[in-house]
């Protein structure tokens, strides 16, 4: 799967999701120069991973595949989880964000950033280049939809593993994932998922009451995702003269749902996400879905709101609402309903009541961030030479989050089995700087076919 690198003062990454090459974009403004990357879908032969660290004595050495927010975030919150810890490598698209994420984490963490310029890597290989520079653990934190590529090359190279959420954008590139994880688990590899309210504590308090019987038996579920644009589409008079097609969308990621998914599966598959915690990680069998654009987005063609019903085998329903609209009210929540009482969670501490009694609410420890105890689960099963792997959970999530957008974007009843065996792949095949790459239109519920 090796590609042409672009020179030095170019960065971009390709993973191909769903048999597809794909970029790891930034928001960087430098244009890249022209890269070709050929779908490659080899199955690797199984390794059995050597090194085993003693607890807190061995430096683990990280590499960081994609330097936006999320990724220079996910790098900080790796060095806070784990003092013997060092970050060793880093990649992404273009040149301009990588300055400023060791700028930025070297001032807070000193010594422990040891990124050399040749440790900087540019171009359609970069991911590979990361992977394979000496790091022990990887973390994956660009767009979604190359995701399934960049996990596989990780898995191959016996990388253990912090995997952003979402994992895909399609049926091929989740299917791609699911074969990921099960090499993942032959290979005993470490894998934590970006679902970061799994570990926040107050969610996981308010969970394991439900799933011992604090509400009964659950009958539905209300989740709410009501935000703003995270990334508006660019205008298209901004473009600047020259840039080409591929370097067009992935300046404008979340737009596409290509690389994004939309906006139920990359922001709002958190709120997915804990729909299916509550049903102890039970997939629901089918959904429904409204959605729509209700503002212009100029050439962007997700969006900017859907609402999703699933329903289970035994009749429960989970409703998820996404909405990405300026000037609307904000929320973010969940609200659980069962034959014996009512569950809510919010950004505050979560709380069960039984009519007007209130029967249970979080009162421990709420300082702790979310962010880095993931890091710190990862980080202490590598050395107590344990095995925590996420796969098997991110990836049903993912689906379901999928699910609800092949509902909204069809305005067809689609069930899991349906989802999982879509034949529609986002991604393109192979990606090159220059090609031409058009964007599909719109969907329109009862016009866009389910594939």
């Amino acid at each position: 799967m090796n590609a042409s690198s672009s020179p030095s003062t170019r960065r971009d990454f390709i993973r191909t999701g769903s048999a597809a090459a794909a970029v790891v974009f930034t928001s960087c403004r430098a244009r890249p120069t022209k890269a070709t990357h050929p779908v490659a879908f080899a199955a690797p032969a199984i390794l059995v991973r050597e090194r085993a660290f003693a607890a807190n004595t061995d430096t683990i050495k990280i590499g960081l595949v994609g330097c936006g927010g999320r990724g220079t975030g996910a790098a900080g919150n790796a060095l806070d989880a784990d003092p013997n810890l060092v970050i060793t490598a880093v990649g992404d698209a273009f040149p301009e964000p990588v300055p400023g994420t060791i700028k930025g984490l070297t001032e807070k963490y000193g010594n422990r950033v040891q990124v050399p310029s040749e440790k900087q890597f540019v171009g359609l290989d970069a991911y590979q280049k990361v992977i394979d520079s000496g790091v022990d653990v990887v973390l994956l934190a660009s767009p979604p939809g190359f995701r399934p590529v960049h996990l596989r090359y990780a898995v191959e190279k016996n990388k253990h593993i912090f995997c952003e959420k979402p994992m895909a954008t399609d049926g091929p590139g989740i299917r791609h994932v699911m074969e990921s994880v099960r090499m993942s688990k032959e290979k005993k590899l470490n894998v934590v998922a970006g679902y970061c309210w799994r570990y926040d504590l107050p969610r996981q308090a308010f969970y394991k009451e439900i799933h011992d019987g604090a509400l009964g038996e659950v009958a539905a579920v209300y989740g709410t995702y009501l935000t703003g644009p995270v990334k508006p589409m660019a205008p298209a008079h901004t473009r600047p003269e020259g840039m080409t097609d591929l370097e067009w969308q992935l300046r404008n990621w979340m737009n596409f749902t290509w690389l994004s998914g939309d906006g139920i599966v990359e922001q709002c598959i958190h709120t997915v996400d804990k729909v299916l915690w509550t049903f102890k990680d039970v997939a629901p069998v089918k959904c429904t879905a409204n959605g729509g654009r209700v503002h212009p987005n100029g050439e962007g063609n997700i969006f900017d709101h859907v609402t999703v019903v699933y329903e289970w085998a035994n009749g429960a329903r989970g409703i998820v609402a996404q909405r990405q609209i300026a000037g609307c009210h904000n929320e973010n929540s969940d609200y659980v309903l069962g034959t014996a009482g009512k569950g809510w969670s919010g950004w505050g501490n979560p709380m069960i009541k039984s009519g007007d009694q209130m029967k249970w609410r979080y009162k421990g420890d709420k300082a702790r961030d979310m962010y880095v105890i993931e890091h710190e689960v990862l980080y202490k099963s590598i050395r107590d030479g344990e095995f925590h792997n996420d796969g098997d959970r991110m990836a049903q999530s993912t689906l379901a989050g999928l699910m609800g957008r092949m509902a909204g974007y069809t305005g067809q009843e689609v069930t899991m089995d349906q989802a999982l065996n879509s034949q529609q792949k986002l991604v393109p095949d192979q990606l090159a700087w220059d090609m031409k790459l058009p964007i599909e239109p719109l969907a329109q519920a009862g016009k866009t076919k389910f594939i």
